[in-house]
């Protein structure tokens, strides 16, 4: 490599500065080079690797490793590729690429590459766990710890080979805001097992289909899926969406903000001196009794000592549906646009006094069902002393209105997400696929079981690698809990999952012991990013360990009882009801159970309890089993190693 003249960097302090300022490549070099690869990446290890980049047709491309030289490759049709040998895991290796110019990508590591792809509980940020989990996000210094976030960026038109923008990050509490909660916790918890450094793809999107996820190969199988993304690749028709719908939002805020007397400047209903004496009562948290439409105020005047008033910096007020706008002494100080975002304020230093301080908020209702979410925090104060806002607020309609009709969300449109975000990642190889979607294919569940085993299959071919791990998440418990057996679409949607587990090198999260019934985002990534973890030991590195609760293994009658038999010992936890069976009628019954003691083998004298036996008076002759089929079940059956069973249903086959 003495031919190249060397670009060295000398001191310590000026490559801990690059890495923290984002160094990369010059802009005016002839060599180019995909975004994802550059500065502080992770490739795979222990594979070989193809790098690629695209420079003039006459320009030989030099690549070297640690000065080790790797290859050479001549451009065909612009772009060049060459392979590079399988390396051990580690950090601190640079890769040269010489043509004409020079190009020095540093701080590269080998280790283990992870996608991270689904809708907003993949793509959900460590900053929404801050409240949660303060001293995870103050500790996050694992700089062999690497996220890549993918623009989120559709295409219908092809396959892209690129992405317009991005760069690795280190996890530190400088950046970990920014990172896939689940997604850190499951690389921390690896990282902490064995030293291998992480890279993380961060490729989620919220709200999207799983039909968005998928090629346009794997789209065949689906005729009205793709009949949808052929429809899309029309550019006119894009346009015309979305001017339709920015135009139809205009009108319907526009119209209600001009109707909205609270918002009239001569007399504002967000002023402090304001008289809201004769508005009736509301009480918060809680929703309004009748459905409404359009917007409403509420207002509380809170008393703060002058220490109070100098300290307070924070305003909860839970979560909102739809959206709102926050007022104190007449001051707006945020606004959320939508339902699911944690209402967190920071007050600004000077908007609070001694004495009374006026707290207004406006809210608007876009479906007709609104309120202020129960079992969430109310408060003006500081994490460690609030005032609590809970209780009586005056409360005022302004302006009602017709529903807002639906947006088309062309970015969730089938093929779209693939074409944009996954297709550019397939050209490096990875260790596997993490995954979290389904709430957004909840009201189809029927066709969810087929257009999964679709994606893992379409995902495994697109890389290239037959046996691509795919650890997936469960969705979790949501919504109100219901007081009898009942059939549910969140059931039928984790039902759809369970049964991809029967593909080879899957893993499946149960998560239904983690969730929030008010928050279709819960806040525990943690816990779920740790069972992944566990996963990907078991299934991708192979060692011997309990990764998964309790597996049904066979059911049979026993007069007017069922005898289910389970593949690890037991353990019930709570009084929930949750096992139901039913007749021939269909009719289900939660039903009693009843710990059946397995015989004892000579290698494990005690025994273990790992049958259930369930009856019911009103169901003489059993036939069908659900386990935890909710949309909010209680979590009970667990083995002992605490991980839940997942929720399942069974029938008896007949003699």
């Amino acid at each position: 490599m003495a031919a190249i003249p060397l670009i060295r960097f000398a001191q310590a302090s000026l490559v801990l500065s690059l890495v923290l300022v984002g160094y990369s490549p010059r802009v005016d070099a002839d060599i180019r080079l995909p975004k994802l690869i550059s500065d502080h990446m992770v490739l795979q290890r222990d594979t070989t690797i193809s790098l690629w980049g695209w420079a003039d047709a006459d320009e030989t491309v030099t690549v070297y490793l640690n000065d080790v030289l790797v290859g050479e490759s001549l451009p065909k049709n612009g772009r060049w590729q060459l392979a590079l040998a399988a390396q051990k895991a580690g950090c601190g290796h640079q890769l040269t690429l010489q043509g004409k110019q020079r190009l020095d990508i540093i701080d590269v590591c080998f280790g283990d590459v992870w996608v991270a792809s689904g809708q907003s509980n993949m793509e959900m940020p460590m900053a929404r766990l801050a409240e949660a989990y303060p001293d995870d996000l103050q500790q996050a210094t694992y700089p062999q710890i690497r996220q890549f976030t993918v623009p989120q960026e559709y295409n219908f038109d092809a396959p892209q080979h690129d992405v317009s923008s991005g760069r690795w990050q280190l996890a530190s509490p400088a950046t970990i805001h920014d990172f896939s909660a689940l997604a850190y916790y499951f690389a921390r918890d690896l990282y902490q097992h064995n030293g291998v450094p992480i890279g993380i793809l961060n490729n989620a999107l919220g709200g999207s289909p799983i039909e968005a996820w998928l090629s346009e190969e794997a789209l065949q199988a689906f005729p009205d899926a793709l009949a949808e993304a052929k429809r899309f690749r029309d550019p006119a028709l894009r346009a015309r969406i979305t001017a339709d719908d920015q135009a139809k939002n205009a009108r319907w805020y526009g119209d209600l903000q001009q109707r909205d007397p609270g918002l009239n400047p001569d007399k504002p209903w967000y002023a402090p001196h304001f008289d809201d004496s004769q508005w009736p009562t509301f009480t918060v948290p809680g929703f309004q009794t009748n459905a409404f439409t359009g917007s409403w105020w509420l207002r509380k005047t809170v008393m703060l000592s002058a220490e109070q008033a100098n300290n307070a910096d924070t305003l909860r007020l839970g979560s909102i549906v739809d959206a709102d706008e926050v007022y104190i002494n007449g001051q707006l100080i945020g606004n959320t646009t939508y339902q699911y975002p944690p209402r967190r304020y920071t007050v600004p230093t000077g908007v609070l006094q001694a004495g009374a301080n006026l707290i207004a908020v406006r809210i608007t209702s876009t479906q007709g069902k609104t309120g202020l979410m129960p079992d969430k925090p109310y408060w003006l104060g500081t994490d460690e002393q609030s005032i609590p806002l809970n209780g009586i607020w005056r409360m005022q309609t302004a302006a009602r209105a017709e529903m807002l009709p639906s947006d088309t969300f062309i970015r969730w449109q089938p093929l779209g997400l693939f074409n944009g975000l996954t297709a550019p990642l397939t050209s490096l190889p990875i260790k596997g696929v993490i995954w979290y979607q389904g709430e957004s294919n909840v009201g189809r569940y029927p066709e969810y079981a087929a257009r999964f085993r679709a994606l893992i299959r379409d995902w495994r071919t697109q890389w290239q690698q037959p046996e691509l791990p795919f650890l997936y998440v469960q969705l979790a418990n949501y919504l109100e809990k219901t007081s009898a057996p009942s059939d549910s679409h969140w059931a039928g949607l984790r039902e759809a999952q369970r049964q991809a587990l029967d593909m080879p090198h899957t893993a499946m999260v149960v998560a239904i012991d983690t969730g929030e019934w008010n928050d279709i985002h819960p806040v525990d990534k943690k816990t779920l990013g740790q069972r992944l973890a566990l996963a990907a030991r078991a299934v991708v590195l192979n060692e011997n360990l309990l990764y998964q609760g309790p597996q049904l293994q066979t059911m049979q009658a026993e007069g007017n009882a069922l005898v289910l038999t389970f593949d690890h010992a037991l353990q019930l936890k709570g009084e929930g009801q949750s096992f139901a069976i039913a007749g021939a009628d269909n009719k289900f019954y939660w039903a009693q159970r009843v710990f059946v003691s397995s015989t004892s083998s000579s290698h494990d004298p005690s025994p273990q309890a790992y049958q259930l036996r369930l009856s019911h008076p009103q169901v003489s002759a059993p036939t069908q089993v659900r386990y935890a089929w909710a949309d909010n079940p209680d979590a009970v059956l667990y083995n002992t190693a605490g991980l839940p069973a997942s929720p399942f249903t069974a029938t008896l086959k007949p003699n």
